[in-house]
C-alpha cells in the first residue's frame, strides 16, 4: 500500500508560496507558505499535517487495539500538538503530545491505559516520528455497554 502526495513551491522561502495536494484528493492545491508554517496566516502547514496524521493513526490503532480486546469505545478523541524548536540553523520538530479523551464501557482504567500506550508505541505514524512522543489520557467509563463480550 503506497500513499502519494504532491508539494510544488515557487519563489524564496520566506516571500514563496506552494501548494499541497494528496491522491485521494483530500487536499487539492491547498496552499501553504513561510506565514502558515510560522506566522499566523491561514493555510496549511507540514507540522499541522503531521499533527493530523498522528492523532488520526494513533485513534484508529487504539480503537482496533480495543476491538482485539473485546472492546468498543463509545468515543475517543485525540489531539495532537506537533512542537517546532530552533536547533542551530535550522528548525526541528522535537516532540508530538497526544491528547486523548476517552470513553468506553466495561473496561477499568489499567487496562485502557495500558492499551493506549501499546497503540501509541505502535501505531505506524508514531513509528516513523523519530522524537519523543507522550499521552495524556481523559478516561471515562460510559454508564451503558456497547461492547463485544469479553
Amino acid at each position: 500500500m503506497d500513499r502519494k502526495a504532491t508539494a510544488v513551491w515557487r519563489g524564496n522561502l520566506q516571500n514563496g508560496k506552494g501548494e499541497i495536494s494528496t491522491e485521494s484528493g483530500v487536499l487539492r492545491n491547498t496552499p501553504y507558505s513561510f506565514s502558515t508554517r510560522f506566522g499566523e496566516a491561514s493555510g496549511a502547514n507540514p507540522d499541522e499535517l503531521i499533527a493530523a496524521a498522528h492523532a488520526s493513526c494513533f485513534t484508529m490503532a487504539l480503537s482496533g487495539a480495543l476491538a482485539k480486546k473485546g472492546y468498543i469505545a463509545d468515543s475517543l478523541e485525540t489531539s495532537a500538538t506537533v512542537t517546532v524548536e530552533k536547533q542551530g540553523d535550522g528548525f526541528a520538530i522535537t516532540s508530538s503530545k497526544l491528547r486523548l479523551r476517552a470513553q468506553v464501557p466495561d473496561i477499568d482504567r489499567g487496562t485502557f491505559e495500558s492499551i493506549a500506550n501499546d497503540a501509541k508505541a505502535n501505531c505506524p505514524v508514531s513509528k516513523a516520528l523519530n522524537l519523543k512522543i507522550s499521552l495524556d489520557v481523559d478516561f471515562h467509563q460510559s454508564l451503558h455497554s456497547t461492547s463485544a463480550s469479553h
